[in-house]
């Protein structure tokens, strides 16, 4: 796959570390966006080095961490139920793993489990868990993973066509893939503009959509057969989103923003966020 003659399409900034400004380009081919300049994967590390970074922490300090961490929970839960309903109990590879608390609610259901984290902050509080890791994707074995997940994790990955094409080489001949990513042509997203939480730059490199999901894994011979809401998402992101514009987390403007955003889903379906089911037909050689 090649990113060519990408448009410009707005001018986005870095509100939650380094405040720096960051453009968005247009791909018309895949309908993608992408965040340029990429920073290299010597600086990238920097932009996550945040107390305010969630998904890296259990913490609880705030009533927006609570709820968060409520929420969650929830969401946990579903996300279990969606995988047993697409496959028999087998292994698990969730890429992004953060504090694992994925995995433990997955082992626990019965599936044989193992994550990939580069943040060892994250990692050690997985462990703490019973969780096991593997340092990286290479290190697996091909055609290993009945499941492979990867929940608001490939909009960070620098190399997109070479991850997929890992994705492809560790899945199973039917396994099945579950990625979760933000969606930019959401209400919420057209809503808040360059203040949106969505865009995350320059953490979220790729900016997808129902069309560059679909394209994406298509050319690594994998098919697109679910696209799921996830309608929490819009109401964690309306929050982020009114802190950005305004200063402060907005509560009661925030709930109904992205009340109307799931509205908004309900016709359109082009929700906050959303969760993909990519399924592998080829055979193993």
């Amino acid at each position: 796959m090649s990113f060519q003659n990408n448009i410009f399409f707005k001018k986005v900034r870095d509100y939650s570390v380094s405040k720096e400004i960051f453009e968005l380009h247009h791909n018309p081919e895949y309908d993608l966006l992408i965040t340029f300049p990429k920073p290299s994967p010597e600086k990238l590390p920097r932009y996550y080095d945040s107390e305010d970074y969630i998904s890296h922490t259990d913490g609880k300090r705030s009533l927006f961490e609570r709820i968060y961490h409520l929420i969650k929970n929830i969401a946990l839960k579903n996300k279990v139920k969606l995988i047993n309903a697409q496959s028999q109990k087998g292994k698990i590879l969730d890429i992004g793993a953060g504090t694992g608390d994925f995995l433990v609610v997955a082992k626990k259901d019965g599936w044989q489990i193992i994550g990939i984290e580069p943040s060892t902050k994250a990692k050690a509080i997985a462990q703490n868990k019973g969780i096991n890791f593997a340092d990286k994707l290479s290190d697996l074995e091909t055609y290993s993973f009945d499941i492979i997940t990867m929940w608001h994790v490939l909009e960070h990955v620098t190399n997109l066509d070479e991850y997929i094409s890992e994705l492809k080489r560790l899945l199973k001949p039917n396994g099945t893939i579950f990625i979760a990513v933000p969606n930019f042509k959401s209400f919420d997203a057209t809503y808040y503009g360059r203040f949106w939480a969505g865009f995350d730059v320059p953490r979220h490199i790729w900016h997808f959509s129902k069309t560059a999901i679909d394209r994406l894994f298509a050319e690594k011979e994998m098919k697109l057969i679910g696209v799921l809401p996830m309608k929490f998402d819009s109401f964690y992101v309306s929050l982020l989103s009114e802190k950005y514009k305004t200063g402060k987390m907005n509560y009661i403007k925030a709930f109904f923003v992205g009340l109307k955003s799931n509205q908004s889903g309900n016709q359109t379906k082009e929700y906050s966020s959303h969760i993909y089911i990519i399924k592998n037909h080829q055979k193993a050689i």
